[in-house]
């Protein structure tokens, strides 16, 4: 079927290479209008947090900037987004709507209603994978039911590999000769009224261009030293990626096609190629566990551990307070939560690391912890950030067996030898030789402005162990 007017609806996919609802616009329609619904209010309790609205705003200028330069542009709009769309189809006449799939599970109730309500007003509705590598519905065990460990996960996943090669960004888009109007992107609110936002700019430039260069500097210069390298937060060898794929900027498929093409031509690469493409499949995996147990952002996935005897009251707030301003005295872990204010990002052994002592040492449930990293990560993934926490509280799939409980000292001491990360992050311990940075002295760390360990760590473990062996019945299974 041609269309003389379709509507192509961006939402979490904000690129022009490898974006099937746009190729697809474009060969079953005339003119297309590219348009973007803020409509928070329908992902529930879900909504944006404060540094994904950040980037998302960037991302949007940088996406509007793209589509004016290929003589079209994108319409702002806000609100309820079937209504929105009706009224958007209504002023254009556009009789096709089309958009890549999303799979939180407020995203996902939302689409099907209103592809529901599009079609029976007689309009074409089309939505496609773009996201991901493969639908999370449609990989399964033998029995048929979804998996709940990521190595037979990734087996069966990489059996489906490689993908179908990316589709190039248009040289043009086809666009209305009344085009309709929107609102300015500020009229979103989407940026802080108060600049804590500033150490963002040095880190991040949000957008497909900045996605690119991104994969193109991590393939040449950081994917030879990825397997060996990836587990220390004081070198430049992680992609950083995690950003521009949550916002679409760059597909799965793009970065899955720039290491195999890297790996051809550096054969050496092969195992450092392999352990990035498994990191991949683990966000693969947490789609997967998402789509299939779509109440575990805040349910255990384990039901009984739910049972649990977290931490309440006055003193499991200070102490909560203490380790998202990075001042619990564990300088590891400070670093970690201080290099996340500032940049909206942290490295993810330090993010384990993190998580293990806010859930285990100081008993804190795993949910406050996924929330105030859902509120300052640029790269907040609904699934991915559910997977991580609860691996780590040792309630979901594939999860840290109860009695693994990070040390932060020794992690640090293993990971950042020098102390090089835990310095720049917490400039109190500079002076202290390095040796010292790992678990400084109480009293010099006071002279120096820093606190003392709000928890001992050696009692917090023995506590924590007791507190789960009470629940070793329902140990996770292997």
């Amino acid at each position: 079927m041609t269309h003389d007017c379709a509507l192509l609806w961006f939402r979490r996919d904000l690129r022009l290479t490898d974006n099937p609802a746009l190729q697809a616009a474009l060969e079953s329609a005339r003119t297309v209008i590219p348009v973007y619904i803020h409509d928070d209010d329908s992902l529930d309790a879900w909504s944006t947090g404060a540094a994904s609205r950040w980037w998302l705003h960037h991302s949007l200028a940088a996406l509007a900037a793209d589509l004016a330069a290929r003589g079209s542009a994108l319409v702002i709009l806000q609100g309820d987004a079937l209504s929105q769309l009706n009224a958007l189809s209504e002023r254009t006449g556009a009789t096709a709507v089309l958009w890549n799939r999303l799979y939180e599970p407020a995203a996902i109730a939302r689409d099907r209603a209103i592809k529901s309500a599009l079609r029976a007003q007689g309009i074409d509705v089309q939505s496609f994978q773009a996201n991901l590598w493969h639908e999370p519905a449609l990989i399964r065990t033998a029995t048929g039911d979804p998996y709940r460990v990521f190595t037979p996960f990734w087996r069966r996943l990489s059996t489906q590999l490689p993908l179908p090669s990316p589709i190039p960004a248009p040289a043009q888009i086809p666009s209305p000769t009344q085009r309709p109007t929107g609102e300015p992107l500020a009229a979103l609110g989407l940026l802080p009224r108060i600049g804590w936002d500033q150490g963002f700019y040095a880190h991040w430039t949000p957008g497909e261009a900045g996605a690119l260069h991104r994969l193109r500097t991590f393939a040449d210069t950081a994917l030879a030293d990825y397997h060996q390298g990836r587990d220390y937060p004081d070198r430049s060898s992680v992609s950083r990626l995690s950003p521009h794929l949550h916002f679409g900027e760059l597909s799965p498929r793009q970065i899955h096609a720039a290491v195999l093409t890297e790996q051809a031509e550096s054969p050496h690469l092969a195992t450092d190629a392999e352990h990035f493409l498994r990191e991949l499949g683990w966000r693969e995996f947490a789609h997967h566990l998402l789509f299939h147990f779509p109440y575990s952002p805040d349910a255990p996935l384990h039901a009984r551990f739910a049972d649990f005897p977290w931490r309440q009251g006055d003193a499991a707030e200070a102490d909560l307070h203490a380790w998202q301003q990075g001042r619990t005295g564990i300088p590891i872990v400070d670093a970690g939560m201080r290099e996340l204010w500032t940049t909206g990002w942290m490295h993810n052994r330090v993010r384990m690391i993190v998580a293990s002592v806010l859930t285990k040492n100081l008993l804190i449930p795993w949910q406050a912890g996924a929330r105030w990293f859902w509120d300052t990560l640029v790269d907040a993934d609904l699934a991915s950030n559910t997977l991580g926490w609860q691996w780590v509280a040792g309630c979901g799939a594939d999860a840290a067996p109860y009695f693994r409980i990070f040390n932060p000292a020794l992690q640090s001491q293993r990971f950042d030898a020098e102390g090089h990360y835990i310095a720049r992050w917490v400039p109190e311990l500079t002076a202290l030789p390095a040796a010292q940075r790992h678990a400084p002295p109480t009293a010099q760390a006071q002279k120096r402005g820093y606190p003392a360990p709000i928890v001992d760590l050696r009692a917090s473990r023995e506590r924590a162990l007791a507190a789960y062996a009470a629940l070793r019945q329902i140990a996770v299974p292997a």
